[in-house]
Protein backbone atom coordinates (compact mmCIF):
# COMPACT_ATOMS: atom_id res chain seq x y z
CA UNK A 1 0.00 0.00 0.00
CA UNK A 2 1.12 3.55 -0.69
CA UNK A 3 1.68 6.19 1.96
CA UNK A 4 -2.01 7.07 1.97
CA UNK A 5 -2.07 6.17 5.68
CA UNK A 6 0.36 5.69 8.57
CA UNK A 7 -1.07 2.34 9.65
CA UNK A 8 -3.86 0.02 8.55
CA UNK A 9 -5.02 -3.47 9.40
CA UNK A 10 -8.05 -5.66 9.85
CA UNK A 11 -9.56 -4.91 13.23
CA UNK A 12 -8.84 -8.46 14.31
CA UNK A 13 -5.11 -7.95 13.75
CA UNK A 14 -5.20 -4.39 15.07
CA UNK A 15 -6.49 -5.67 18.41
CA UNK A 16 -3.72 -8.28 18.54
CA UNK A 17 -0.99 -5.76 17.66
CA UNK A 18 0.80 -4.29 20.67
CA UNK A 19 0.27 -0.62 21.36
CA UNK A 20 4.02 -0.07 21.06
CA UNK A 21 4.11 -1.63 17.58
CA UNK A 22 1.19 0.49 16.37
CA UNK A 23 2.71 3.62 17.88
CA UNK A 24 6.02 2.76 16.21
CA UNK A 25 4.32 2.50 12.79
CA UNK A 26 2.55 5.81 13.32
CA UNK A 27 5.74 7.51 14.47
CA UNK A 28 7.76 6.12 11.55
CA UNK A 29 5.52 7.83 9.00
CA UNK A 30 5.10 11.07 10.94
CA UNK A 31 7.12 13.76 9.16
CA UNK A 32 7.30 16.16 12.09
CA UNK A 33 8.96 16.02 15.48
CA UNK A 34 6.81 13.71 17.59
CA UNK A 35 5.60 15.58 20.64
CA UNK A 36 4.19 13.97 23.77
CA UNK A 37 0.80 15.52 22.98
CA UNK A 38 0.56 13.64 19.67
CA UNK A 39 1.92 10.42 21.16
CA UNK A 40 -0.59 10.50 24.00
CA UNK A 41 -3.43 11.31 21.58
CA UNK A 42 -2.57 8.25 19.48
CA UNK A 43 -2.37 6.03 22.56
CA UNK A 44 -5.76 7.33 23.66
CA UNK A 45 -7.22 6.56 20.23
CA UNK A 46 -5.72 3.07 20.19
CA UNK A 47 -7.25 2.20 23.58
CA UNK A 48 -10.72 3.45 22.60
CA UNK A 49 -10.63 1.77 19.19
CA UNK A 50 -9.46 -1.60 20.55
CA UNK A 51 -12.28 -1.66 23.07
CA UNK A 52 -14.93 -0.64 20.51
CA UNK A 53 -13.80 -2.89 17.66
CA UNK A 54 -13.56 -6.19 19.51
CA UNK A 55 -17.00 -7.24 18.19
CA UNK A 56 -16.08 -6.32 14.61
CA UNK A 57 -12.95 -8.26 13.65
CA UNK A 58 -13.96 -8.15 9.97
CA UNK A 59 -13.81 -4.34 9.82
CA UNK A 60 -10.73 -2.54 8.51
CA UNK A 61 -9.03 0.38 10.24
CA UNK A 62 -6.85 3.16 8.85
CA UNK A 63 -4.86 5.65 10.92
CA UNK A 64 -4.01 9.10 9.54
CA UNK A 65 -5.56 8.60 6.12
CA UNK A 66 -4.54 11.29 3.62
CA UNK A 67 -7.04 13.66 2.04
CA UNK A 68 -4.74 14.95 -0.75
CA UNK A 69 -6.99 17.70 -2.09
CA UNK A 70 -7.14 19.25 1.39
CA UNK A 71 -3.53 18.51 2.28
CA UNK A 72 -4.66 16.96 5.56
CA UNK A 73 -5.15 13.58 7.22
CA UNK A 74 -8.24 12.26 8.95
CA UNK A 75 -7.53 10.59 12.30
CA UNK A 76 -9.21 7.28 11.45
CA UNK A 77 -11.27 5.62 8.78
CA UNK A 78 -13.19 2.42 9.57
CA UNK A 79 -14.64 0.32 6.77
CA UNK A 80 -17.52 -1.67 8.22
CA UNK A 81 -19.89 -3.50 5.92
CA UNK A 82 -20.70 -1.03 3.15
CA UNK A 83 -20.12 2.03 5.33
CA UNK A 84 -17.12 4.36 5.57
CA UNK A 85 -16.76 5.93 9.02
CA UNK A 86 -14.70 9.12 8.95
CA UNK A 87 -13.56 9.65 12.52
CA UNK A 88 -12.04 12.72 14.15
CA UNK A 89 -10.84 12.32 17.73
CA UNK A 90 -10.66 15.20 20.16
CA UNK A 91 -8.79 13.54 22.99
CA UNK A 92 -9.21 15.24 26.35
CA UNK A 93 -11.99 17.57 25.22
CA UNK A 94 -15.32 17.83 27.03
CA UNK A 95 -17.43 19.57 24.38
CA UNK A 96 -18.55 18.98 20.81
CA UNK A 97 -17.01 22.01 19.15
CA UNK A 98 -18.45 23.35 15.89
CA UNK A 99 -15.02 23.43 14.22
CA UNK A 100 -14.54 19.70 14.94
CA UNK A 101 -17.94 18.85 13.50
CA UNK A 102 -17.22 20.92 10.38
CA UNK A 103 -13.82 19.25 10.05
CA UNK A 104 -15.25 15.72 10.07
CA UNK A 105 -18.01 16.69 7.63
CA UNK A 106 -15.49 18.33 5.29
CA UNK A 107 -13.38 15.16 5.21
CA UNK A 108 -16.42 12.98 4.48
CA UNK A 109 -17.73 15.29 1.76
CA UNK A 110 -14.29 15.54 0.17
CA UNK A 111 -13.93 11.75 0.06
CA UNK A 112 -17.44 11.45 -1.37
CA UNK A 113 -16.84 13.95 -4.15
CA UNK A 114 -13.16 13.47 -4.95
CA UNK A 115 -12.15 9.93 -3.92
CA UNK A 116 -13.26 7.63 -6.73
CA UNK A 117 -13.67 4.57 -4.47
CA UNK A 118 -16.05 6.53 -2.22
CA UNK A 119 -18.33 8.01 -4.90
CA UNK A 120 -21.01 5.32 -4.49
CA UNK A 121 -20.60 4.57 -0.77
CA UNK A 122 -22.24 5.85 2.39
CA UNK A 123 -19.94 7.98 4.55
CA UNK A 124 -20.58 8.70 8.22
CA UNK A 125 -18.60 11.56 9.85
CA UNK A 126 -18.02 10.86 13.55
CA UNK A 127 -16.58 13.20 16.19
CA UNK A 128 -15.29 11.58 19.37
CA UNK A 129 -14.81 14.14 22.14
CA UNK A 130 -13.44 11.78 24.73
CA UNK A 131 -14.54 13.54 27.91
CA UNK A 132 -17.86 14.96 26.73
CA UNK A 133 -21.29 13.97 27.95
CA UNK A 134 -23.06 11.25 25.99
CA UNK A 135 -24.06 12.26 22.52
CA UNK A 136 -27.10 11.18 20.53
CA UNK A 137 -26.50 8.36 18.04
CA UNK A 138 -28.83 9.07 15.16
CA UNK A 139 -28.20 7.89 11.60
CA UNK A 140 -29.52 10.48 9.16
CA UNK A 141 -28.52 9.85 5.56
CA UNK A 142 -28.43 12.79 3.18
CA UNK A 143 -29.33 12.48 -0.50
CA UNK A 144 -25.67 12.37 -1.53
CA UNK A 145 -24.87 9.45 0.79
CA UNK A 146 -23.05 11.53 3.41
CA UNK A 147 -24.70 11.20 6.82
CA UNK A 148 -25.22 13.99 9.30
CA UNK A 149 -22.31 14.12 11.74
CA UNK A 150 -22.58 12.01 14.89
CA UNK A 151 -21.00 13.32 18.10
CA UNK A 152 -20.10 10.78 20.78
CA UNK A 153 -17.80 10.35 23.77
CA UNK A 154 -15.12 7.73 24.41
CA UNK A 155 -17.60 5.11 25.67
CA UNK A 156 -20.05 5.20 22.76
CA UNK A 157 -18.10 4.06 19.71
CA UNK A 158 -18.86 0.38 20.30
CA UNK A 159 -22.58 1.15 20.55
CA UNK A 160 -22.45 3.19 17.34
CA UNK A 161 -20.73 0.38 15.44
CA UNK A 162 -23.24 -2.17 16.72
CA UNK A 163 -26.16 -0.07 15.50
CA UNK A 164 -24.94 0.34 11.93
CA UNK A 165 -27.00 -1.52 9.35
CA UNK A 166 -24.50 -3.66 7.47
CA UNK A 167 -24.89 -4.58 3.82
CA UNK A 168 -22.08 -5.97 1.69
CA UNK A 169 -18.38 -5.42 2.25
CA UNK A 170 -15.79 -2.95 0.95
CA UNK A 171 -12.42 -4.20 -0.34
CA UNK A 172 -10.06 -2.20 1.90
CA UNK A 173 -7.05 -2.18 -0.41
CA UNK A 174 -9.11 -1.30 -3.46
CA UNK A 175 -10.84 1.45 -1.50
CA UNK A 176 -7.63 2.91 -0.13
CA UNK A 177 -5.85 2.94 -3.47
CA UNK A 178 -8.76 4.57 -5.32
CA UNK A 179 -7.84 7.59 -7.43
CA UNK A 180 -8.68 11.09 -6.31
CA UNK A 181 -10.98 12.14 -9.10
CA UNK A 182 -14.04 14.42 -8.94
CA UNK A 183 -17.51 13.00 -9.40
CA UNK A 184 -19.27 13.77 -12.70
CA UNK A 185 -21.67 16.08 -10.85
CA UNK A 186 -18.76 18.16 -9.56
CA UNK A 187 -17.28 18.37 -13.06
CA UNK A 188 -20.66 19.33 -14.51
CA UNK A 189 -21.13 22.01 -11.88
CA UNK A 190 -17.69 23.47 -12.64
CA UNK A 191 -18.39 23.46 -16.36
CA UNK A 192 -21.73 25.18 -15.83
CA UNK A 193 -20.12 27.74 -13.54
CA UNK A 194 -17.37 28.68 -15.98
CA UNK A 195 -19.41 28.52 -19.20
CA UNK A 196 -20.09 31.98 -20.56
CA UNK A 197 -18.91 33.92 -17.53
CA UNK A 198 -16.22 36.53 -17.20
CA UNK A 199 -13.48 36.09 -14.59
CA UNK A 200 -15.00 38.82 -12.41
CA UNK A 201 -18.37 37.05 -12.41
CA UNK A 202 -16.80 33.68 -11.50
CA UNK A 203 -14.96 35.19 -8.52
CA UNK A 204 -18.28 36.54 -7.22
Amino acid sequence: MSNRCYYHNTCERFILDTDSHILGELSKHHNHALEDLQKNAWLGQIAILKNALKDHPEAHLFFEYAIPRMGKRVDNVILLGNKVLVIEFKVGTSAYERYAIDQAIDYAVDLKNFHESSHDLDLIPVIISTNAEEGVINFTRQADGVYEAICINRNQLGQLLNEIELKGKIDPIGWSEGRFKPTPTIVEAAQALFAGHEVEEISR
